[in-house]
């Protein structure tokens, strides 16, 4: 089969490779769309060293091909799309319900050979049948949906709240679209304006600024507009430490962004005014995926309104160098 590997930092390489098959449990996928996600930026930049060449991708829409052994509830032909952080259900950390932070989780396209290729092999209990009534451009969205919605439920703001996104990268869009069709109130922080624009005929209310805003300004507004939770989407160390200083008092900070920097707070600011903050990461299993694909499927949300562009599988290597170029919102593969 044809794979796109990254072979070092900002090369990617189209080559033949043997065709996976599945082990017991396992479903093969011959894929159709995968979604360039921020991490695959990461990886393909070099800020996350790889010690091998390795089919990166995780965001995977398909149909599977070929099932494994014991394999009893997936069928061949089945429209599938991918659930790629794998609990080892055996921790610590699984035992106590929380296997999105399991330390020995097997990550399709990290550990394990990824989706940008023309067949992906996983357990069968990963690949989430899609109903026909969702559509491939809302399909292969649905797993960066359910990071955005596994944040929004975890935080302590409900329906009828008003929250803040800073950072409108696909994670910070979804989030912002599922808010709003949730009916929640949201305020973005954003520099680029077509992304600004974006977030705004969604119904967002965008702050505007083409450059740094000062954490006084954004505490007067959140404070004044009652937000209760402010979502860190940016991934950058200076966007996490605008968030404490900025938050209003009593309010919530959601970390989704992976920044490996070092942010600062003022800890007598977090004590006295009774700030929490929470860490988010992927999603639990079944759990976020489900309620994503039944959002979906009952046009609640509309994902794929996210899609700004389209490549080829051998046209990977000018995909991401646009991703990291940080105008688009989605960039898809087709497969």
């Amino acid at each position: 089969m044809k794979a796109a590997l990254l072979s070092e930092p900002r090369r990617i390489e189209i080559r033949d490779v043997d065709l996976p098959d599945p082990g017991p449990g396992e479903v093969r996928i011959r894929l159709k769309m995968v979604g360039i996600c921020g991490s695959d930026v990461h990886l393909f930049l070099g800020h996350r060293p790889l010690e091998k060449p390795t089919i990166i991708g995780h965001e995977g829409l398909g149909h599977i091909d070929k099932i494994g052994s014991g394999v009893t509830d997936r069928m061949p032909g089945q429209r599938v799309v991918i659930e790629p952080n794998i609990p080892c259900l055996q921790c610590s950390m699984c035992r106590s319900g929380r296997g999105n932070a399991c330390p020995n989780k097997r990550v399709i396209g990290l550990n394990r050979d990824g989706c940008f290729a023309e067949y992906v092999c996983l357990p069968a209990e990963y690949a989430w049948p899609i109903p026909e009534s969702i559509t491939d451009e809302q399909a292969v969205t649905i797993e960066p949906t359910a990071v955005s919605i596994h944040a929004l439920f975890a935080s302590k703001a409900r329906p009828g709240d008003t929250i803040a996104v800073i950072g409108l990268g696909a994670i910070g869009l979804l989030l912002t679209h599922v808010a709003l069709s949730l009916g929640y109130r949201v305020f973005t922080v954003e520099i680029i304006p077509d992304k600004q624009k974006l977030a705004m005929e969604m119904g967002a209310e965008v702050i505007p600024t083409e450059q740094e805003i000062s954490a006084t300004e954004l505490n007067r507004i959140w404070t004044d507009s009652e937000v209760v939770a402010v979502f860190e989407c940016a991934g950058v160390a200076q966007t996490a430490s605008l968030a404490t200083a900025a938050a209003p008092q009593g309010a919530e900070i959601v970390l989704l962004g992976l920044s490996d920097q070092q942010a600062t707070f003022q800890p007598l600011k977090i004590a006295r005014q009774s700030i929490s903050i929470l860490p988010s990461i992927v999603y639990d299993h079944p759990f976020d995926f489900r309620r994503t694909i039944q959002l979906i499927a009952a046009g609640i949300i509309t994902p794929g309104m996210i899609i700004s562009n389209y490549v080829s599988l051998p046209d990977l290597q000018s995909g991401l160098e646009q991703a990291a170029a940080g105008g688009d919102s989605k960039i898809i593969v087709r497969i």
